[in-house]
């Protein structure tokens, strides 16, 4: 089958967009105007949007509509079988690391102690009766880790409705939904390639290396997806260098430190709920990565893999999903 391609640049990522090329390009129109609707109002950094108001109105309920309630909700939910590292009440620690500064130092123990007195998702009030939402005063909920992918599922769900049966969309990477068949190469966190294909040999993205599974330069497996998601976290390319050295942008909410794995990939059916899972597995030792990989199976089909600092690698329900398998 041959493809038509668009990419634009929305989430901070470039959002690659891939059908069968009988569709009218009228169709891009559609299905990038999904992601600029929710950029728009779910988008914490997309100015008056719902999450920006809650922001900006700590410690005072914000009227809201149901969908911000869902989203939300659904969110509180996953953080609790998390077991707490994964909040989008974040922010302070983020701010406090430095992302948003041009010369990042390694702040205190004090400092870290006392915004981790911010970070906590419990403290979000949903009075879903009157369609409000209340963080506390100087709380300040971050995005980035799921609006992404909840953007993105929602655009697939539309494609189905148009009648879509081949596609695929690739999120910067982190996020990528395949409907029919797609092969994925896991590429290793020490490595600077990616490499994304259809399984009957159609590139998805082209690079000098080969097309034919594991290749010489140290991939670490190949999979193969149909009509789910692959999401992925790691901190390769997105750190700060404080003293020399590299602290990753995923932060515990625990502990106030960068997280010390390199690399957790999921695979589900919600690329939404897929983003969240991974960034909050992130935090995880391989005992807990496992524990609660275990509870979230029993509410959905699951799969993934963590790998730690040392560069181990721990499979939870990765065997089918394997090529060749």
């Amino acid at each position: 089958m041959m493809y038509k391609v668009q990419v634009r640049f929305l989430f901070h990522s470039d959002i690659k967009i891939k059908i069968p090329e009988s569709y009218d390009d009228s169709v891009f129109e559609r299905l990038f105007g999904i992601l600029e609707d929710v950029n728009e109002k779910y988008n914490s950094y997309a100015e008056n949007s719902y999450i920006d108001k809650i922001n900006k109105n700590s410690g005072h309920f914000v009227k809201v509509n149901d969908e911000t309630i869902r989203i939300l909700n659904k969110i509180i939910h996953l953080s609790k079988i998390i077991g707490g590292e994964y909040d989008i009440t974040i922010m302070p620690l983020i701010r406090l690391w430095g992302f948003y500064k041009q010369a990042p130092i390694l702040p205190s123990f004090d400092k870290i102690k006392k915004a981790k007195r911010l970070v906590d998702y419990k403290k979000i009030i949903i009075d879903k009766k009157k369609k409000r939402v209340k963080i506390e005063k100087n709380q300040e909920i971050i995005t980035g880790s799921f609006i992404k992918a909840y953007a993105i599922e929602k655009m697939v769900q539309e494609m189905k409705k148009i009648g879509i049966k081949d596609a695929i969309v690739n999120a910067g990477g982190s996020s990528i939904i395949a409907i029919d068949e797609w092969g994925i190469i896991a590429e290793n966190p020490e490595e600077e390639k990616e490499i994304l294909r259809n399984v009957d040999g159609m590139p998805v993205r082209i690079t000098k290396y080969g097309y034919n599974g594991k290749n010489e330069d140290n991939d670490l497996f190949e999979i193969k997806i149909k009509n789910t998601s692959y999401s992925t976290s790691n901190q390769k390319n997105t750190y700060l260098l404080i003293n020399n050295e590299k602290c990753g942008h995923i932060i515990s909410p625990r502990t106030g430190f960068p997280s010390q794995n390199k690399q957790v990939g999921i695979i589900t059916k919600s690329a939404f709920f897929g983003d969240i899972i991974s960034t909050g597995m992130y935090n995880q030792t391989p005992e807990k990565f496992y524990e609660i990989m275990g509870k979230l199976s029993e509410e959905m089909e699951i799969s993934g893999f963590l790998i730690n600092k040392a560069g181990k690698i721990f499979y939870f329900n990765m065997e089918e999903y394997f090529c060749g398998k």
